[in-house]
């Protein structure tokens, strides 16, 4: 099954909360991988960390071309709330 993502708000501490097409809501730390990927220490910018959006069909979220996170990923990881 695919999760698809309805919205998607930054929050503080490199938190985002997300909000699944079923209602389901999730809060994903973004600390969690920002040493594991480079690109994502960018996300330290909080000009940068406001700009987060859901993709075309609300298969994942992306700030630019280089930092995106899947659907499935925040679904499996996030914390339900």
């Amino acid at each position: 099954m695919f999760h698809k993502i309805e919205s998607v708000i930054p929050k503080d501490n490199l938190i985002i909360e997300v909000v699944f097409e079923d209602k389901r809501i999730v809060q994903y730390d973004i600390k969690n991988i920002i040493d594991k990927w480079k690109d994502f220490k960018n996300l330290e910018d909080k000009n940068l960390f406001k700009k987060v959006k859901v993709d075309v069909g609300g298969h994942g979220i992306s700030w630019n071309e280089n930092i995106d996170i899947s659907a499935e990923e925040i679904w499996e990881n996030g914390i339900k709330i």
